[in-house]
């Protein structure tokens, strides 16, 4: 009995293991059969999304065939219930492992509705993704986590049923065309995590029920048409790391409640009209966490708060163009971590505090525009990383360039204009221990010549050396400046030539070269090397009120980017070179009281950017060409040339 009970036992436990291997092989062929078979409403959605895409320069869509939609690139399924649960379609791919940028054009299909069981939809980036947000997406989505749409050409209004999606933890809707007010609804999404509805075109208020989003990390509403005050219990958001209000048309005072956000490491509210004093920190602790702030481009009233050092993690800040006063609070030495300062354009008064040296890690410093006051302290010798100063514009009046400024071994951005300073350009400026790369000393009172060992400053790529009172030639050295882009030398008394900028070596196509201004000085010849060297990419070209003489190349016509030129109040003559009608990139044309003869070319007529042109007080006759841009300017665009007639001026006589 007993050894019959033993294998009645065995051959049961054999049954029982052939049993569950069955089990496991119908489980999974069961498994497999479900994630083939694509449910018919999943079906139906993919199809219908499909079919609004007339072009995928990425080819996966067109992989889209059969039933099998769980196999299909960028869709996946539920492996118990075989529903779709996410479409990832991003327009940003790898591929090869080399960074793809794909492209679809069409209709962003409602039938994307039809999936209620996705949880995550990204099409982001997809440049021409049109159509409007499905109306009833936050009914037929219940499920729907993730929703990335972003960088598209999506336009109408985020749907009020955005507020039905309760599980959504992320909705990034950045740079597109949307419009309309932002839903009240949006305080029920109590799981959102992270907000973007950055550059689109949303007006009206912000909604106070955002601030019932406790669980919001980041919210970022900049660059839209939003109005209104922000809402007053901003504080209640104790986890949001980073706010972005920048670029909209904000007003009222930033509120008290903001010094409640002890996560928050970036606050954005720049370019807004807001009013009112700084409210934060009040006291030590608050935002410890704070480490980049922008209030710029406001309205903002008062004083720096000296508790600003209290804000021990901040490494930029920038409170230029306000309406600040008073002076710089010393406090801003204890930021050990500051490494930009942005305070240009307010009404900031005393001196740069010695507290300033503290700071071993400032990169930037701006006051541009204010009303400091010298000296200026010793201590900014300590700043052994400061890259870039901008001093300009303030109440200075320091007669020379300090030697021990020049000597800082970072610094290579310098900006010194109106600040007193006089007698010749200082030599210490050629064997600066970092490259120069912008030099600004306009608008002060040197006296003497344009160095030739300018010409060793081989990184410049702006110099400002305009309103002095500098005298004789550009030195031949300038055309060793391969990477001068901004030459600037307006309201001077410099002569001779000016062939040599022309003359530039490049290293770049087209030249290094964009803007030029060489006008009120008594420049005499060089204008026919225009076009003809390696500078060719121009944008901005002034040679306005100086005694050039001879005509106007038509090697100009090589300049096909210029955007502004002006040759006013000179003595430059003969016809107008027909290659002007190759500048299509022109918006602003300035040739008035020159000795210009003959007709205006009809290749003018090719000018169709054409906003601004003054013809007048020269020698030129016949027919204005008939059409646009030249008959919608006004008669003071050609007057002064006894010869000319036609459209806007009085008819020809026949």
């Amino acid at each position: 009995m007993g050894l019959k009970a033993c294998l009645t036992d065995k051959m049961g436990y054999q049954l029982l293991w052939v049993l569950v291997v069955l089990t496991l092989w119908r489980t999974g062929e069961g498994k497999r059969s479900i994630v083939e078979a694509c449910n018919s409403d999943d079906l139906k959605g993919l199809t219908g999304l499909k079919a609004r895409i007339h072009f995928d320069n990425s080819g996966r869509l067109e992989k889209w065939v059969g039933q099998s939609c769980c196999n299909w690139e960028g869709i996946s399924c539920d492996n118990m219930t075989g529903r779709v649960t996410e479409i990832n379609l991003p327009g940003f791919i790898t591929r090869d492992g080399a960074p793809l940028q794909t492209t679809m054009e069409g209709w962003l299909s409602h039938s994307i509705t039809h999936l209620t069981f996705l949880e995550v939809v990204d099409l982001s980036g997809l440049s021409n993704l049109t159509g409007r947000i499905p109306p009833l997406i936050g009914f037929h989505l219940p499920k729907l986590r993730k929703l990335y749409l972003f960088g598209n050409k999506l336009s109408g209004s985020l749907p009020e049923s955005i507020a039905k999606l309760s599980k959504l933890e992320e909705m990034y809707l950045h740079e597109n065309s949307l419009s309309g007010t932002l839903p009240s609804g949006l305080g029920s999404l109590k799981n959102l995590k992270r907000l973007d509805l950055h550059s689109n075109r949303f007006s009206g208020q912000i909604t106070d029920s955002i601030t019932n989003l406790t669980t919001l990390v980041s919210l970022n509403l900049q660059d839209n048409s939003l109005i209104g005050h922000i809402p007053g219990r901003i504080g209640d958001l104790q986890v949001l790391e980073e706010l972005d209000l920048s670029n909209n048309f904000l007003t009222g005072k930033i509120p008290l409640s903001v010094t409640n956000l002890t996560a928050i490491s970036t606050i954005y509210l720049d370019t807004n009209s807001i009013e009112g004093v700084i409210p934060f920190p009040a006291s030590l602790g608050q935002m410890p966490s704070l480490s980049f702030l922008r209030l710029h481009d406001n309205r903002l009233t008062g004083k720096i708060p000296s508790t600003i050092g209290y804000l021990i993690s901040l490494q930029r800040i920038s409170l230029a163009d306000n309406k600040l006063e008073g002076p710089i609070p010393s406090s801003l030495g204890n930021l050990s971590s500051l490494s930009e300062i942005y305070l240009s354009g307010n009404q900031l008064s005393g001196q740069i505090p010695r507290s300033i040296g503290q700071l071993s890690q400032l990169l930037v410093f701006n006051v541009s525009h204010n009303m400091i006051q010298a000296p200026l302290p010793r201590e900014v010798t300590s700043l052994q990383n400061l890259q870039i100063l901008d001093l300009s514009f303030n109440h200075l009046n320091l007669s020379s360039i300090p030697t021990w400024l020049v000597g800082l071994p970072s610094l290579s951005r310098l900006y010194l204009a109106r600040c007193g300073i006089q007698g010749e350009i200082s030599e210490y400026l050629q064997s600066t221990p970092s490259s120069l790369q912008e030099l600004d000393l306009s608008s002060n009172y040197l006296t003497g010549t344009m160095p030739k060992w300018i010409g060793s400053l081989a990184q410049l790529y702006l110099l400002n050396l305009s309103r002095n009172s500098l005298v004789s030639k550009i030195p031949g050295s300038i055309t060793n400046l391969r990477s001068l882009g901004v030459l600037d030398l307006h309201s001077n008394n410099l002569t001779g030539p000016m062939n040599q900028v022309f003359e530039i070596q490049s290293s770049f196509e087209g030249g290094s070269l964009v803007y030029v201004d060489l006008s009120d000085n008594t420049f005499s010849d060089g204008i026919e090397q225009i076009g003809k060297g390696a500078q060719y990419g121009i944008r901005y070209l002034n040679l306005s009120h100086n005694y050039l003489k001879g005509r106007l190349p038509s090697s100009v016509g090589k300049l096909e980017g210029i955007q502004s030129l002006d040759m006013s109040c000179n003595e430059i003559g003969s016809n107008l070179p027909d290659s002007m009608g190759n500048l299509s990139s022109l918006e602003t044309l300035k040739l008035r009281k020159n000795q210009f003869t003959g007709e205006i070319p009809r290749g003018f007529l090719k000018l169709r950017r054409l906003k601004e042109l003054d013809l007048s007080d020269n020698r030129l006759e016949g027919k204005i060409p008939l059409g646009k841009p030249l008959s919608d300017f006004p008669k003071s665009s050609y007057t002064g040339n006894t010869g000319l007639c036609g459209k806007p001026l009085t008819p020809c006589k026949v």
